[in-house]
């Protein structure tokens, strides 16, 4: 009999254990709001804070389209110091979001994952020259780490809302694989966006790609869910994303 007892309060504590334990966001466990995401282009200037002074590094735009089952993502960045405009694509399935493809080009790198049964693909170092080439299983669900800005825009917030995401990232220089972003604090601010206050999402979030080093912070309009404004804070650096137009 104490024997059985002893075993009911393990079980119990080890049901416990596993209920209370979260479970990240992924697309299997996805609350976002679907309609919140809208075919749109939206510019977005991109600036450092220097000696209290901002100096523009340069422009951010992204192109969503939205189908019926796919979702396309377009982002280009034109830097001031840089000939070469920068290109990232990532297609997601529309109705969970989960990765069907992500591609990156840019004068450092060029990348290319599909996203399956396995994760297939490869990375082109330009510095070096060298190419790795990428045939990984993944028994988890994630979403593309290049998607989970956007995702963040959809998801039902209030006040100390905190969650942790799983994403894939992969750079054979830096952890690859399944990590998670965390969004640390979510609170409802005033924002003063063109002259008018604005009720905002003001979101926090870190993620493992920077060994959550990276403080990003977004200024997400509470009802459209554009985002109006981006912080990037980097050991005691700034860096400002505001929305053009």
């Amino acid at each position: 009999m104490k024997d059985m007892i002893f075993l009911l309060i393990y079980m119990v504590g080890f049901a416990f254990q596993v209920t209370a334990q979260e479970i990240p966001l992924s697309p299997m466990n996805n609350p976002a709001n679907i309609n919140l995401l809208q075919t749109e282009t939206t510019k977005m200037s991109w600036t450092m804070l220097q000696d209290s002074k901002e100096v523009k590094i340069g422009e951010v735009v992204t192109d969503i389209k939205k189908g019926e089952d796919s979702v396309t993502i377009i982002t280009r960045v034109v830097l001031k110091q840089s000939p070469v405009t920068w290109v990232d694509s990532t297609i997601v399935r529309t109705y969970d979001f989960a990765p069907i493809y992500h591609s990156s080009y840019n004068q450092q790198r060029d990348m290319v994952l599909r996203f399956g049964e396995k994760i297939t693909g490869f990375f082109l170092d330009k510095d070096t020259g060298a190419k790795t080439q990428l045939d990984e299983e993944v028994s988890m669900p994630f979403f593309d780490s290049n998607f989970y800005p956007q995702l963040i825009r959809l998801l039902p917030f209030e006040e100390n809302f905190s969650k942790t995401i799983s994403i894939f990232d992969y750079n054979p220089k830096l952890k690859t694989g399944v990590i998670t972003a965390t969004i640390r604090g979510v609170e409802e601010v005033n924002f003063e966006h063109e002259g008018k206050s604005v009720a905002v999402w003001k979101v926090e979030v870190t993620d493992d790609i920077s060994n959550n080093l990276t403080t990003s912070v977004y200024y997400l309009n509470k009802y459209n869910r554009k985002i109006l404004r981006q912080e990037i804070h980097l050991g005691g650096k700034t860096m400002v994303m505001r929305i053009v137009g």
